[in-house]
């Protein structure tokens, strides 16, 4: 092969500047989906003892580079170390339903907890990376999401109106521990990695998943002491949120996001957010999971390479991907037709 990665590409796309080179992103690939293309099983060694870990990464990280990126997506999320986790999928409420709840929760063995899981995929990871390639990602999951694990969607309502001050509190716990594990990563890692980021899915198709202010008066103050920290060690902060989250956007902003990903052509065309936010933000993804799913391969490249050219005219930092992520169920050669569609731009620009 003879591409180079180079993360300062990426960096470009975080600081909404025009790379030299478009990028591509995605917020998650199935390891199922990378075993597929290298024609080689790897994912069951993320579980398995320090040398399997470091052969998944090795493969891991390959993947990124065949596939020419140039950054490494990869984050451990905290919800993975919360003690009876799971409400977050839905369909049960969470450990934390009162206030005697909440004071007899594990929160001060959590970021131990966190760390004993996370530090050596991390470590790997590292070990791992090519040269010219950096990651992005970190500690994942966000504020709204670790509420609805320690809570559930659907009970969070109810503690609002019962116990407003528990309901308060319990979004500035999330906000310590996310900070605690943050500062710790940021010390750690903050070399290695171009750009910071969390996922916190705020919305769905038609509105937000919680009023506004929530959003305004909860989450938002808890995003700025991260995004504060992250600014702080040197890095820029990508921020990934589903759904139709327009009323609150300029408020994000506002908190100092560098750039944003996740889109649905059943929310808004990509071209709404270029329009609205390109001169103030990066802006990543452009193609939609539907496109990615039900169209052929030859279908999915005419769509990218039509688009993803005027996706890179119109918007000032754009790195090109899903409006999501690659889940098993996005047939790869879709996936494969996407990524030829961003290399076939590079050579048009490289041409001219």
């Amino acid at each position: 092969m003879d591409f180079q990665p180079d993360y300062r590409h990426f960096l470009d796309v975080m600081h909404n500047r025009r790379p030299a080179r478009l990028p591509l992103y995605e917020h998650i690939i199935s390891p199922g989906v990378m075993e597929s293309i290298l024609e080689s099983p790897f994912a069951e060694l993320y579980q398995g003892d320090p040398r399997e870990v470091d052969e998944f990464f090795r493969c891991y990280c390959r993947f990124f580079k065949e596939m020419t990126y140039d950054v490494v997506s990869f984050e451990v999320c905290i919800t993975e170390i919360l003690p009876d986790s799971g409400a977050l999928s839905g369909g049960r409420p969470g450990p934390i339903q009162s206030r005697a709840d909440f004071e007899r929760y594990p929160w001060r063995e959590l970021p131990s907890r966190y760390w004993r899981v996370a530090a050596p995929k991390f470590d790997a990871l590292v070990r791992a990376l090519p040269a010219g390639m950096k990651a992005v990602g970190g500690v994942g999951n966000g504020v709204f999401e670790i509420s609805e694990d320690l809570a559930g969607l659907e009970y969070l309502p109810f503690m609002a109106a019962d116990d407003p001050d528990l309901y308060a509190e319990i979004f500035v716990a999330i906000g310590d521990l996310m900070l605690e594990i943050w500062t710790e990563f940021l010390r750690r890692y903050a070399g290695a990695f171009a750009a910071c980021r969390f996922g916190d899915d705020l919305g769905f198709r038609s509105s937000l998943l919680t009023h506004p202010a929530t959003v305004r008066e909860h989450i938002a103050p808890q995003y700025q002491r991260i995004i504060r920290a992250v600014h702080q060690a040197g890095a820029p902060f990508l921020w990934h949120s589903c759904g139709c989250i327009f009323e609150i956007m300029d408020d994000v902003i506002d908190l100092g996001i560098d750039a944003k990903h996740s889109n649905e052509d059943a929310v808004a065309p990509f071209t709404r957010w270029i329009d609205e936010y390109g001169q103030r933000i990066g802006l990543l993804g452009g193609f939609d999971m539907d496109l990615l799913c039900r169209c052929s391969a030859e279908e999915v490249f005419e769509q990218v390479v039509t688009l993803g050219r005027q996706y890179r005219r119109s918007a000032q930092g754009y790195a090109l991907g899903s409006g999501n992520s690659i889940p098993d169920y996005v047939p790869v050669e879709n996936y494969l037709a996407m990524v030829r569609g961003a290399q076939h731009i590079r050579e048009m620009e490289l041409s001219r």
